[in-house]
């Protein structure tokens, strides 16, 4: 929503007195200097709207007309500035106004077989990811962060043979009643997998996944790491496809050695999307305060 209509939806609200005008305008002064403050801290970051984007040693990807893509240092750099912990990534794809972007996050895990690819039933899969919600939420709430629950698929899980990709939606709701979807893409590879995660609007996600999964073909392995080049020997995953979706906290504990991994406040509205397993973070209203210096953002994990 603009400053514009925001303020005159404020004034719709507020009784029409002389106090209610000042308090509208400054709380669109207020917006307006947010927002200015977070351009600013985009455009320090190092962006590339041309050619291919490394992904490291792993992969490439185009970078699409209309779109940006930044290196994984800056990537963390940007996540964290929206309130996530530090971690490791290759890269991302974004729209210039980071409305939504692309995450791209490499998993040298070893070859992981796709022998379960016939065998992926979407009700005990979701059934599964559901038996995980107890846990989460107890150590949510101890966060002072509130109940988070499985409550379906936005896309069921899928395996596409030919590009040995492995995606799936899920719509999770909050205690409050918000909406979100944790949209994932699996490029399985010789040596690991590269994680891919859509980060949008959930009402949007019908109309950007077109787009998503166009940006998605110009993802490509680097010689000698695709997946039909796996040799006998290479190192293979001790998980399969099943794993890497219904595995839920035992797959994250497995894999990242911890329970908590990620939370991302979107910077409209704070929408809540989920990155990882079980999440923690901080407001975005914190960002604001970094960039300015006048707090740190303090997050812990167990």
């Amino acid at each position: 929503m603009k400053i514009k209509h925001q303020a005159l939806l404020l004034l719709a609200l507020l009784p029409f007195t002389l106090n209610s005008i000042a308090q509208v305008d400054e709380s669109a002064e207020a917006i307006s200097a947010e927002q200015i403050e977070f351009q600013n801290f985009l455009a320090s970051l190092d962006w590339q709207d041309t050619g291919q984007g490394e992904l490291e040693d792993w992969a490439t990807i185009d970078i699409p007309m209309g779109f940006r893509f930044l290196n994984g240092e800056d990537t963390d750099t940007l996540l964290q500035a929206f309130g996530n912990l530090p971690d490791t990534y290759q890269g991302m794809i974004s729209v210039p106004d980071v409305d939504w972007f692309v995450l791209f996050q490499f998993e040298d895990s070893g070859y992981v077989k796709d022998d379960e690819k016939d065998e992926l039933d979407a009700d005990k899969l979701l059934e599964a990811l559901q038996s995980g919600d107890e846990i989460s939420n107890e150590y949510r709430k101890q966060q002072g962060i509130e109940a988070l629950y499985t409550e379906g698929w936005a896309i069921e899980p899928r395996y596409n043979e030919s590009t040995n990709n492995l995606e799936w939606g899920i719509i999770l709701r909050s205690e409050s009643g918000g909406k979100s979807v944790n949209y994932k893409t699996k490029l399985l590879g010789r040596n690991g997998i590269m994680n891919v995660t859509l980060v949008c609007d959930p009402a949007a996600l019908e109309s950007i996944l077109p787009t998503y999964q166009d940006i998605l073909t110009g993802h490509r392995y680097k010689p000698g790491k695709s997946y039909a080049e796996y040799r006998d020997g290479d190192k293979v995953a001790s998980y399969g496809l099943t794993a890497l979706i219904a595995g839920g906290a035992l797959y994250g504990a497995a894999k990242l050695g911890i329970l908590a991994k990620l939370i991302l406040f979107f910077k409209k509205g704070f929408k809540l999307i989920i990155i990882g397993v079980i999440a923690i973070g901080v407001a975005l209203k914190k960002f604001f305060a970094g960039l300015a210096g006048r707090q740190k953002v303090d997050t812990t994990a167990e």
